[in-house]
């Protein structure tokens, strides 16, 4: 927890050998210091690869932490996230709220049916720890975990949900999507959603809400803003579903309020659990963890707008939100370091690059890509790559589609772990060199697009 920001940076820099030494290597004497904002960023680089993996934990202690989770990162290298159960007590606060306040689950028996990926990966043990520390404090809750197996979820809610009186599905929001088009009679089941990992869209949660039967689609489907580095740092709540659904037909009244049009996800975040700052327009955070973390630069677009700020906000511009927790909030728009989320897995273009630069592709292409992950009419969400021909020749899509997938299977765990086979081979589009919409000439080549 952190009481004060202040004081977990004089307790991570007395105890963490890692942070001790990066500080000492930058000059900065931890009892000089008269600021938070006078403190160093954190990242991968710069600190999480620079040191032995003990040497990150508290007294240099590893065996210290009870267990280990792992993300993938662009180069397919994993990173490494020691975890203890006092991490997921603490996180568990998040889902609880979301349980409580938006499912009632203290009254009502639950389902929770796991649908994030098992093992390593971080999402589906860590959900299911916490969801299972919910029923330990008395909420009647029961828990089963098909992981995203699509075949094995469909078995097993007929079987279990009709003894309970909701179900509630936790997973990204493509997959669970998919599950619920390729399921039946979701009717009987009152179905709840809790989601993570990418930002939908307000006619996605309406068209899934209609499609799953959920009643109501403002507190019953919930989306948490985690990361692997630190859990859970946010959710959703019914206040903050209003105001964002309030905004989603006034891209004006967006901008205004956060400097861009499209709609990012809105959270409402506990500051004594995850101290949230912004630099040049990404997050920044702080927070106790088995790796503690100090203004961890996480490379997410967004912001922080404090409760009364929003509040005011809304009512001047003519809406009165419902009653709430008076928790600050975050917005969250995605990754800023050219990444595209994709069932919950960061698709690197770097990955990508491998796939246009194999023999027999890389003759035909100039090595210019544009990657979005796109919504189609049916709200289904689609891999896109736009690739650049080589000036007057032309290629085959489907050998390009193909050698990507290929790479990213290869180098990508989470892609080939997160991402249903089916939805695998991206949709690939070749275009002429200097396509003025894709690749104009003369201007700064962007690898990624959001937003459309």
């Amino acid at each position: 927890m952190i009481d004060e920001p202040m004081g977990l940076f004089h307790d991570v820099a007395a105890t963490v050998p890692a942070y001790g030494k990066f500080l000492a290597e930058r000059g900065i004497d931890p009892a000089k210091v008269t600021g938070f904002a006078e403190l160093p960023l954190l990242d991968k680089n710069s600190y999480h690869r620079r040191y032995p993996l003990p040497q990150l934990c508290r007294d240099g202690r590893l065996d210290a932490l009870d267990m280990i989770a792992v993300s993938s990162g662009s180069s397919g290298e994993p990173t490494i996230w020691p975890r203890s159960v006092q991490d997921e007590v603490h996180i568990t606060a998040r889902f609880e709220q979301i349980f409580r306040d938006g499912f009632d689950a203290a009254g009502r028996s639950t389902l929770a049916v796991i649908c994030f990926p098992l093992g390593t990966w971080v999402g589906g043990l860590f959900t299911l720890a916490c969801v299972r520390h919910l029923a330990a404090r008395g909420y009647r809750i029961t828990t089963v975990a098909p992981g995203n197996n699509k075949a094995e979820i469909l078995r097993v809610i007929p079987e279990l949900a009709q003894h309970f009186d909701q179900t509630v599905l936790l997973g990204y929001p493509p997959f669970v999507k998919d599950v619920i088009d390729s399921g039946e009679h979701w009717n009987r089941y009152h179905v709840k959603l809790v989601l993570a990992g990418e930002v939908f869209s307000e006619e996605w949660r309406d068209l899934v809400s209609q499609r799953a039967a959920i009643e109501d689609p403002i507190r019953h489907v919930a989306s948490l803003y985690g990361t692997a580095d630190a859990g859970v740092l946010g959710n959703e709540t019914a206040l903050s579903v209003s105001i964002r659904r309030f905004l989603a037909g006034r891209p004006d009244l967006a901008r205004e309020l956060f400097g861009d049009s499209r709609l990012p996800t809105l959270v409402q975040y506990d500051p004594a659990s995850r101290y949230f700052e912004t630099h040049e327009g990404t997050l920044l955070f702080s927070g106790d963890n088995g790796i503690p973390l100090i203004r961890y630069h996480i490379a997410d677009e967004g912001g922080v707008i404090g409760h009364a700020e929003m509040l005011e906000f809304c009512r001047a511009n003519g809406f009165e939100p419902p009653e709430g927790d008076e928790l600050p909030f975050v917005f969250v728009f995605g990754r800023s370091l050219f990444t595209v989320s994709f069932f919950g897995a960061n698709v690197y273009p770097e990955n990508v690059t491998v796939g246009l630069e194999q023999p027999g592709i890389s003759d035909f292409v100039t090595g210019k890509f544009v990657l979005e992950a796109v919504e189609d009419d049916n709200r289904d969400r689609r891999l896109r790559i736009t690739v650049e021909l080589a000036p007057g020749r032309t290629g085959d899509v489907d050998a390009v589609a193909v050698s990507i997938r290929d790479q990213l299977l290869r180098l990508n765990s989470e892609f080939a772990h997160y991402v249903p086979a089916e939805r695998q081979l991206p949709e690939v589009e070749l275009r002429p060199a200097g396509d003025p919409e894709y690749f104009p000439v003369g201007v700064k080549h962007r690898y990624t697009r959001t937003g459309r």
